[in-house]
């Protein structure tokens, strides 16, 4: 628990910190709840380009924390808001904690997150290990992007925390950084909508169920997506004014190709491609097109579009596009040898991974954030609720849905809008040219997204009011305009839509805690020593004495299953043994080190601490009795 936790906060301060920095070196004078995603985009560089510079990743770990001084040195008298930002988000980073703590909580010990879900961990630990140790691996010659197995390596080493505790401490860390990323959308609100819209998103039902089964990487690539929608956002809100205002969109790039390689990309170029051309039909429409155009007033009045003010003087678009594009390409010219051999990945193969692990098609309808169901892979009806409860669910937030899509068009949100047309569209092409595998991955990094666009103009009507009938987090400009107009509007919007904030929360909120509470924790110790007997054993049939716990209270068998991968394998309890091993069983596999055989006629054939591999001096011929743990059957490769 201490390791865990250990990890937790250091990845949650190194983010803060650096992206902070980042973004002040932007120009930027006031705190930015961007900053985590920026912060963890770059950590997950600095890691990865520091891991294998020598010493098994203790330069890693010792660059991190002077990167991190040096920010804070610099952000001291540079950054105005602290204070509001501190009471803003400590309920917020809380809730967060507690939730994806759920999981430890409701199996009683710290562990390897999701097995049973997914095996998946297995090989980034082994993975994490090799690059502790200076060695390669075959995801690494493959290209497969390792940033954030290079934080978990700069954590162990800085920490001296295991392995198993660095990724659950960086698995929980993202659950924290993405609600509170949230809340650059939602700092207008009253505290209470205020917390519970960025829980909502940052936690979203699938985002939380990858969070289950110990999907670190699809998550960090949620949390990047939105937070590139927030940034471009910003770009024309308070940044507007900055030469580098979209450099912070483009390090979130940076990051994303560290965490996903190339397809991370697709997200975020499509984002890209929509805002502009949105922005620039807004800007052909005018201020006064739609329904009070982006300045609308967060209780509805109609406000003129900042950058059409005469008093302000935006930087030259393409000057700051050309900027942010120089950083971005600067920053991934290491990695981009590896992306070009990534394509090859397995994962790519039409022929590929299939289901994965799941059990046919992921409805889309999970996307909208209300789903009663404690594991995201069932069809409605196949768990407690009644299908006809689900469809409900969907058919209420799917109202909401489209009366966010609605507003926010009348209100010029050019990058919510664009970040959603952008996931609707990789999830199309996924859906279409991919597999179920595929596509459940995209309605997972859609689902914050959608999140927010119902939200967001719900939100407006539990907004704060300020001095002067203007309300709360509106920009000088729009609350002058507010002043200038005459009158005082009302600050809270019709009863209906406070309403509809409240119950979306409750029942979205409730799901994702369900899929929590449904998260299965495994060992919480691991070895990749298992993986070195597959040489030896692959064409005979093995059996492995796995104690109790293991395998009843820490689903351990599916890590076995994993390493031991292209052979017949039995795994059984080690109270459970017998006095001989099953007919037709050449191998055997227990833990500790050589001593008196557990059963007769067994030699020491290999030792692999802390496993030892005994074999049959006269194997009994027959039939095996164990199952083939075919490479596809047991998991065919990890998650992008």
């Amino acid at each position: 628990m201490i390791g865990t936790y250990a990890a937790v906060l250091a990845v949650c301060a190194a983010s803060l910190a650096i992206g902070q920095a980042a973004i002040a070196l932007c120009g930027a004078r006031r705190w930015s709840w961007l900053s985590p995603a920026v912060g963890l985009a770059l950590l997950c560089a600095v890691c990865w380009g520091t891991v294998r510079l020598g010493g098994d990743g203790v330069v890693a770990a010792i660059v991190v924390p002077v990167v991190v001084v040096l920010s804070v040195v610099y952000l001291r008298g540079r950054v105005e808001g602290v204070g509001k930002a501190l009471r803003a988000g400590w309920p917020v980073a809380l809730i967060a904690l507690l939730a994806a703590s759920l999981p430890f909580a409701v199996e009683g010990h710290f562990g390897i997150l999701g097995t049973s879900f997914n095996p998946d961990m297995s090989q980034h630990l082994l993975a994490a290990d090799r690059l502790a140790h200076g060695e390669g691996g075959q995801l690494l010659h493959q290209g497969y992007p390792l940033g954030p197995h290079a934080i978990v390596v700069a954590l162990s080493k800085g920490l001296g925390v295991g392995l198993v505790q660095g990724f659950s401490g960086l698995s929980v860390a993202i659950a924290i950084l993405a609600p509170l990323t949230a809340l650059a959308a939602f700092i207008n609100l009253r505290p209470a909508p205020r917390t519970a819209g960025a829980l909502v998103v940052g936690l979203a039902y699938v985002v939380a169920s990858y969070f289950a089964q110990g999907a670190f990487k699809e998550t960090i690539q949620a949390l990047l997506v939105l937070a590139f929608v927030l940034a471009l956002r910003e770009s024309t809100r308070s940044w507007r004014d900055l030469p580098l205002r979209f450099v912070p969109a483009a390090l979130l790039a940076v990051g994303s190709v560290y965490v996903y390689s190339f397809p991370g990309l697709i997200w975020l170029v499509a984002t890209a491609a929509i805002y502009s051309l949105m922005e620039f039909a807004f800007s052909r429409i005018g201020p006064s097109g739609g329904d009070g155009a982006d300045g609308e007033s967060e209780n509805g009045a109609s406000l003129p579009r900042p950058q059409d003010s005469p008093s302000v003087a935006a930087p030259p678009v393409v000057g700051s596009v050309l900027l942010a594009s120089l950083a971005f390409f600067v920053l991934i010219a290491p990695e981009i040898g590896r992306m070009l051999d990534f394509h090859s990945f397995e994962t790519f193969d039409p022929n590929g991974p299939g289901l994965g692990n799941l059990f046919g098609q992921v409805s889309p309808l999970e996307a909208l954030g209300i789903w009663p169901s404690g594991d995201f892979r069932l069809a409605p009806g196949d768990g407690a609720v009644p299908a006809l409860g689900y469809y409900l669910a969907a058919a209420f937030a799917l109202v909401l849905l489209l009366y966010g899509i609605t507003r926010s068009w009348r209100r010029h949100e050019s990058a919510v809008l664009a970040g959603l047309g952008a996931v609707a569209l990789a999830y199309a092409a996924a859906r279409i040219g991919g597999t179920p595998y595929t596509a459940a991955k995209a309605i997972e990094i859609a689902s914050p997204l959608v999140a927010l666009t119902i939200l967001l103009p719900l939100g407006r009507h539990t907004s704060r009011p300020l001095a002067g009938g203007a309300v709360g987090g509106t920009t000088p400009e729009e609350a002058l305009a507010i002043a200038g107009g005459g009158g005082s509007p009302a600050v809270t919007g019709p009863a209906s839509g406070r309403l509809a904030f409240a119950l979306f929360v409750l029942a979205a909120g409730a799901c994702s805690l369900l899929a929590l509470a449904n998260a299965p924790v495994g060992p919480t110790s691991f070895s990749p020593a298992l993986h070195d007997f597959r040489p030896l054993i692959v064409a005979d049939s093995t059996l492995v004495l796995a104690s109790d716990e293991l395998l009843s209270d820490q689903h351990g068998a599916p890590f076995i299953s994993w390493e031991l991968r292209g052979g017949r394998v039995c795994i059984a309890a080690g109270s459970e043994a017998g006095e001989a091993p099953p007919r037709g069983v050449r191998f055997v596999v227990t833990r500790g080190i050589p001593g008196d055989p557990p059963y007769p006629g067994l030699r020491v054939t290999r030792v692999s601490p802390p496993y030892v591999l005994w074999e049959a001096i006269h194997l009994v011929g027959a039939r095996s009795p164990c199952p083939l743990i075919a490479e596809r059957q047991a998991r065919q490769g990890p998650a992008r």
